[in-house]
């Protein structure tokens, strides 16, 4: 796997993340809505550590500074 996501682009998915952890901690989401979002949740956190998104490949993104 070939990093394709730069700093910026995980430090926003790493804060979407928290943002829905913290809804719903707080009780803000719940239900189905919670589910679907956790499920977001997991994929934004996991894409951040490895620095990969498969999406990105079909259409050929890479946020990554070119060196």
């Amino acid at each position: 796997m070939k990093k394709n996501m730069g700093t910026t682009d995980k430090i926003i998915r790493i804060l979407i993340a928290l943002v829905i952890g913290i809804l719903y901690y707080t009780g803000t989401i719940s239900g189905t809505t919670a589910l679907i979002l956790g499920i977001f949740a997991v994929i934004f956190a996991i894409t951040s550590l490895v620095s990969f998104c498969p999406l990105y490949l079909p259409w050929g993104i890479s946020t990554c500074k070119k060196k």
